[in-house]
């Protein structure tokens, strides 16, 4: 039997050599046994690089059995280098190894079966000489890496995900100091990942709310995850911000809670969304029940100018019709329509229809006067506007001049280089004794949509003869 020693080099001196004794107690047919024993793939060549043998494992990595003596220098039906391209079979790191009579690593390849699956694997391939230092052979063990790749893949993809979310996603460790910090943290908070990296995650809270940080980390040392959890966190330039916070713990393979990853979502335009419908339905509620004072004042005054069942009917249909046009001009999608583009709202075309079922007081003279200039506004504006004269209107029904059959209302707009001012003076109506004390909805509207959203002045003054509301705003802001 020859004597066989392995060598990272060429015709080394032989570093290790089995002894006669133990040639005659280890066979081939014993070696073999431990070779076909090994889960790893293991297959060897002779010096011309046909293999000689191989084990079931290898035949497993290859998806077939190659004919001994006759394929040369790997089993596998076709080969290929990590990135797709080819890789020939006498250039694979077996065939370096045998024709450079070195040990090759660090060579990965992958391995295409018949069936057309491919396995990624790394090659450990090693010349084998005899004692004399002649190339005798070589022996390759191939290891499998399709598991170790999905692992990798995974935690990219996983990597990726947590990198490029929306969400702001950190980790720290159970005494609160931030290990990781993702692009979504950097925007939401203003910290860059060096900045946060290190430091406790109290930076983030609030001075009255550093009580919540060690109730957080207390349940997450319990295991405890934490879902949903609204509060508020300080930005980097000192602005708060309100945010939805889910925590959960971190733990090693032993089941040891270790940290704990943290998800923060801004919630600021929800926040909005909920305090917009909230303020909608308040107003619709607010509207509805004054659609139905308004009908019956129109029923009430109607009675009083009706000589017989069908004249109220048809005073009161009439009165009603129009404050159902003046009701659309408040509904956005109205006027966003074609026709309301070609004959764009001013001014006193709004006043004029909001007014419309109050605006008779006999067959001969008008309640309601409306002079001076005129001014276009925009279909955006049309509907603040509509739905604050609606208000001065319902009011002045329901507590001013226009509650009493002999009231009055006198509305002057006038406009210089830069206002437009709107004086609404009511007369003929019950006597104000006393200013009122609290602010109504309509107040409060008007404060809001005057003040707010057209940037104006508002005064109101409470003569005993009756309201007088003056408010002034850019012409530019009704036209935008």
């Amino acid at each position: 039997m020859t004597d066989i020693m392995i060598s990272p080099r060429p015709r080394p001196a032989p570093d290790f050599v089995i002894s006669e004794p133990q040639q005659a107690d280890l066979n081939d047919d014993f070696f073999r046994k431990i070779l076909d024993a090994l889960p790893a793939a293991i297959y060897t060549t002779d010096a011309a690089g046909r293999i000689t043998y191989f084990n079931e494992a290898a035949a497993a990595l290859w998806g077939h059995r190659p004919q001994i003596g006759t394929n040369e220098w790997c089993g596998s039906w076709k080969l290929f280098w990590p990135d797709g391209r080819p890789l020939p079979h006498g250039e694979c790191p077996m065939a370096i190894a045998i024709k450079e009579q070195r040990i090759v690593r660090g060579m990965e390849a992958v391995a295409e079966r018949p069936d057309g699956t491919r396995v990624p694997f790394d090659p450990y391939p090693t010349p084998l000489f005899d004692a004399s230092g002649e190339l005798v052979g070589a022996i390759n063990m191939l290891v499998d890496l399709t598991a170790r790749k999905e692992v990798e893949e995974t935690k990219l993809r996983l990597a990726q995900i947590v990198q490029f979310s929306d969400d702001a996603i950190i980790s720290k460790n159970v005494n609160g100091i931030i290990q990781s910090w993702n692009a979504g943290a950097e925007r939401l908070f203003g910290y860059t990942a060096n900045e946060a990296i290190g430091q406790s995650v109290e930076m983030l809270i609030p001075l009255d709310r550093r009580d919540e940080e060690p109730g957080i980390l207390n349940r997450i040392r319990r295991a405890e995850r934490i879902d949903h959890y609204e509060t508020v966190r300080r930005r980097k330039d000192g602005s708060l911000i309100e945010v939805s916070l889910s925590v959960s713990p971190i733990m090693d393979a032993n089941g040891r809670v270790i940290g704990a990853s943290k998800i923060a979502r801004d919630i600021t335009e929800r926040r909005r969304a909920e305090e917009q419908r909230e303020l909608l339905f308040r107003e619709m509620d607010h509207r509805i029940r004054n659609l139905f004072a308004l009908a019956e004042s129109v029923i009430s005054l109607s009675v009083q100018s009706a000589a017989t069942p069908k004249q109220l009917a048809s005073i009161a249909r009439d009165r009603l019709q129009a404050l159902a046009r003046a009701h659309a001009l408040t509904l956005p999608k109205r006027l966003n329509t074609l026709d309301q583009t070609k004959r764009p709202t001013t001014l006193q075309a709004l006043i004029r229809t909001i007014v419309s079922p109050y605006d008779e007081a006999d067959g001969t003279s008008r309640r309601v006067a409306i002079s001076g200039s005129d001014v276009a506004v925009s279909p955006a504006l049309a509907t603040d506007l509509a739905l604050l004269l609606h208000e001065f209107a319902t009011n002045a029904a329901k507590y001013g001049a226009l509650s009493t059959p002999t009231g009055r209302i006198n509305i002057v707009c006038s406009e210089t280089d830069d206002l437009i001012t709107l004086e609404w003076t009511e007369s003929g109506g019950p006597r104000i004794e006393k200013v009122p004390t609290e602010q109504g909805f309509g107040s409060k509207l008007a404060q809001a949509t005057v003040v707010g959203r057209l940037g104006g002045k508002l005064a109101q003054c409470w003569n005993p003869d009756g309201l007088t509301i003056r408010l002034s705003v850019d012409p530019e802001r009704l036209k935008s």
